[in-house]
């Protein structure tokens, strides 16, 4: 997996306090999407230990809510593998952080991925310029859903989470 960018102290990408990951790789190419930079599988750098290092050295903070994944697109078919085994060392290191992971795939496509389940919250759905919202929290056009992960394989569907 390669990366552009650890942002630190993020509020915009998620619920409270976090440190986002932007990782390399997106086939969807919305037009006008925020990131296109993110959009080459080859872009960015690779994300080795000194990367994982410094994501988690942000998640040791106290302030921290949790991490956010997003890009380009973490869940590109390059991606899934590694971004798996990472979601799985960030529950098992870090257990009362929340994970938000943000995919231009529908939920009913991803849902039955082994490293969504977890996952606390999915933005889904490409971005879609006509239905941008500069209103909307957590999201940017009004078709992508954010989306409670665990409430959503409990009951089957998607359920969007409560304070979207």
């Amino acid at each position: 997996m390669r990366y552009h960018n650890i942002t630190k102290d993020d509020m915009l990408n998620g619920e409270g306090l976090r440190v986002v990951l932007w990782v390399a790789g997106c086939s969807h190419n919305c037009p006008e999407c925020h990131n296109p930079v993110t959009w080459d599988i080859r872009g960015g750098i690779p994300f080795d230990q000194a990367a994982k290092d410094e994501l988690f050295e942000e998640l040791q903070k106290d302030y921290v809510s949790g991490v956010t994944l997003s890009g380009g697109d973490p869940l590109h078919p390059d991606n899934r593998e590694e971004t798996g085994r990472l979601i799985d060392e960030i529950c098992d290191r870090f257990p009362g952080k929340t994970i938000w992971l943000y995919t231009g795939y529908d939920w009913e496509e991803i849902c039955g991925l082994p490293c969504i389940r977890k996952v606390d919250v999915v933005v889904d759905g490409e971005f879609v310029a006509g239905l941008k919202d500069n209103s909307l929290r957590w999201k940017g056009s009004s078709n992508q859903r954010v989306i409670d992960v665990q409430r959503s394989l409990l009951t089957g569907a998607a359920v969007i989470h409560d304070r979207s």
